[in-house]
């Protein structure tokens, strides 16, 4: 007997709502939720619905960012964020989280999914430190 995965039960949902009316998926939502029952896989519902928001955002094109910053940003570079972002990933909206962490001392980190861009001050000085460590 095979086991399906929390990613395989989560695109099953994704495309047996996709397109239909609010009051078939509410049908649809009931049969769902009796079959995780019966299954006992109620306790994986928060890992199913996290894969399948990233199901329906890749969907749509939106991509989630986790951005640390060492103060919280403002307007002009959060917008400055999102447009690179847009860019980078091909993405229709960008959803940023906002993570401040003094830890930084300046600079930022984005990750989105497993990628990390780590533009932070504290990360050039890990780096700076490596260099001259090996170059001694």
């Amino acid at each position: 007997m095979s086991t399906t995965s929390n990613n395989d039960i989560a695109r099953a949902i994704y495309f047996s709502l996709k397109g239909k009316s609010h009051s078939e998926q509410a049908d649809t939502n009931k049969k769902i939720v009796s079959f995780l029952r019966r299954k006992r896989l109620l306790s994986k519902v928060p890992d199913i619905l996290s894969r399948l928001q990233k199901i329906i955002n890749k969907d749509e094109g939106v991509i989630e960012a986790k951005v640390s910053t060492a103060e919280k940003l403002d307007h002009k570079n959060r917008t400055h964020i999102e447009h690179f972002l847009k860019k980078h990933y091909s993405a229709h909206k960008v959803s940023i989280v906002e993570n401040v962490d003094p830890k930084i001392l300046g600079g930022v980190k984005i990750e989105v999914d497993n990628d990390v861009i780590d533009l932070s001050i504290k990360n050039r000085v890990n780096k700076l430190q490596e260099y001259l460590i090996k170059g001694a």
